[in-house]
């Protein structure tokens, strides 16, 4: 069975970009182009794993992460940040509300299944 990945961006292109990455890599792939939109898509879809961008309007990805976290059945589910924002404090930040791993855009599509296939497999990560 496939591994369920919701991706949130804003970014049309990104989501194309992703869409096609992860559904050719043999994942089944949900999008939301904000925040709001992704947190209510999680209880329908139940995925595997969450992408998410940080800057968004309507809701944000560190809101996301926090509201994800705050949900016991969540705990566990690997959650990706994927931004241009590549600063230490953002990262901090990141780690502290629950994000398992940190991608850099433009991202890398060999690398970013790479990266899911480690976190759905296993503990922490921190990608760039």
């Amino acid at each position: 069975m496939a591994l369920k990945i919701l991706t949130i961006d804003d970014s049309p292109t990104i989501r194309a970009m992703l869409d096609t990455t992860l559904t050719e890599a043999g994942f089944e792939v949900y999008q939301a182009e904000n925040g709001r939109d992704g947190l209510g898509m999680l209880g329908v879809i139940r995925p595997d794993l969450v992408i998410t961008d940080l800057n968004m309007s309507v809701m944000g990805g560190f809101t996301v992460i926090r509201e994800i976290r705050q949900e016991k059945r969540y705990m566990g589910m690997p959650i990706l940040v994927m931004t241009t924002e590549g600063s230490d404090e953002f990262k901090q930040r990141g780690r502290e509300l629950g994000a398992t791993g940190w991608i850099t855009k433009p991202f890398d599509p060999e690398k970013l299944v790479r990266i899911i296939n480690r976190v759905t497999q296993s503990d922490k990560v921190d990608a760039a």
